[in-house]
């Protein structure tokens, strides 16, 4: 066409805009200027609705869902990590009651990074705990309680007792509340502990055990603790375990996502004879099957975009299909094959770019209102989702990310840009001669 311009009039101003873009978003229903063609246009638009609700619910839904994992993911590991600490500093193969006597040497080391904010010994070690018929494996964890606070919250999660109860050579013992339960201990009574090592003495090998008896409880909030952690002195764990245990210095750090930097940093400060980890290293095979069901759900969910991208592409081929008389007189009056092309690139684009938006807004939304909706719909339907004897859980986390939002707001976008392709080529390629001859 010669000038290539529409007309858009507003309060008695006249604005000029390519006349590609006002028809285009026009026929997605978004203008509503100039007159109308009836049932048919009603029809079109209607199509160009629900492409663009297809749209926008399954980008919600991937922004809630992706929102929703991460919001586990991250109560999991803040639960973990109240239990675990930050980096380990470990010497292999060591006496832990002479690693022991030395830690406050290698915590002094270690606290010449800044951000080092606290450090406790350990003496780590595998064990059976029986009592009666039952017999549970355990991890176990030599502590010292009065320096434990600076580097977990395990003090702070007791549910009976206190972790000050544990005095060495009394040979006291806290135990997850699952494990407790399990082993159907009460406060002040019993349960012996098998060492992996054995005593040689001159009747043979016989089975390290000692008796210890329960001065308390915890809950982490995460089942695998709970059910499988023990807390005992640190001096009476290197008497039980001196050839089976690993013992150090367990630290926190000010920022637990800079850990493995950290830990790294700290390798030129200590002895050349010690072992470190940070808590990504030691859970990695955990962090690494989230991570990897992330992905897979995003690939999932993507599909509803995919599947309402397709919905786009065939209300596009609806709509060539039903403007070939406009198409064909806009080409008698001299628009390019390019121009008809980009009428419906607006329109699918148009579409696409609407139908994100109001997905990733409606996404938010619920995903930063989560804790509020998840009870209300509770309360209708008269059904608990998350049952806090099960999960440990009250309400359901959602932790959105600017990462995730963006690259599902993206990948939309794409999506729907692709769709737009065939159809628009389609358009360019109608002759209007043939078209008017048939119409």
């Amino acid at each position: 066409m010669a000038s290539g311009l529409g007309v858009w009039c507003d309060n008695g101003r006249v604005f000029k805009i390519p006349y590609e873009l006002w028809i285009g978003a026009r026929y997605a229903g978004l203008s509503r200027s100039g007159p109308r063609g009836g049932r048919r246009d009603g029809f079109v638009s209607f199509v160009a609705a629900t492409s663009m609700a297809g749209i926008a619910l399954g980008v919600a839904a991937l922004i809630v869902v992706l929102s929703v994992m991460n919001g586990f993911q991250k109560d999991v590991r803040d639960r973990m990590l109240s239990v675990l600490p930050h980096i380990e500093i470990f010497v292999p193969g060591g006496d832990p009651s002479q690693i022991l006597e030395q830690w406050t040497e290698l915590a002094k080391q270690a606290r010449q990074s800044p951000q080092v904010t606290g450090a406790a010994p350990f003496v780590a070690a595998q064990a059976m705990l029986m009592r009666g018929q039952d017999l549970r494996g355990v991890q176990v964890r030599g502590i010292d309680p009065v320096s434990e606070k600076e580097v977990s919250e395990a003090g702070r999660q007791m549910v009976r007792g206190k972790l000050t109860d544990l005095k060495p050579g009394a040979f006291g013992i806290v135990l997850g509340q699952e494990l407790a339960d399990l082993l159907q201990v009460r406060i002040g009574q019993t349960v012996m502990m098998l060492a992996p090592a054995a005593n040689i003495s001159p009747a043979g090998f016989t089975p390290r055990m000692r008796q210890f008896t329960l001065v308390g409880t915890f809950r982490s909030g995460h089942y695998e603790y709970d059910s499988s952690l023990a807390f005992v002195d640190a001096t009476d764990a290197a008497k039980m375990f001196r050839d089976s245990g690993l013992a150090g210095v367990r630290l926190r750090v000010d920022d637990m996502h800079q850990a493995p930097e950290i830990a790294r940093s700290l390798i030129p400060l200590l002895p050349n004879n010690v072992s470190i980890g940070d808590w990504s290293r030691n859970n990695r095979t955990w962090f690494a099957a989230v991570q990897t069901e992330k992905r897979m759900m995003f690939l999932i969910l993507a599909l509803i975009v995919a599947v309402a991208a397709f919905n786009l592409l065939s209300s596009l081929v609806m709509a060539v299909k039903d403007k070939q008389s406009d198409i064909a007189i806009l080409r008698s009056f001299g628009a390019t094959p390019g121009e008809i092309a980009r009428i419906f690139l607006v329109q699918g684009a148009l579409i696409g770019v609407v139908g994100t938006l109001l997905g990733v807004v409606g996404g938010i939304a619920i995903a930063f209102n989560v804790d509020v909706l998840v009870p209300a719909i509770e309360r209708l339907i008269g059904a608990q989702f998350l049952p806090r004897e099960i999960y440990f859980i009250s309400a359901l986390p959602s932790d959105p990310r600017m990462a995730d939002i963006t690259t599902i707001g993206v990948t939309s976008l794409v999506m729907s840009l692709l769709a737009t392709l065939y159809p628009s080529w389609r358009a360019s390629r109608l002759q209007p001669a043939e078209v008017l001859r048939h119409d």
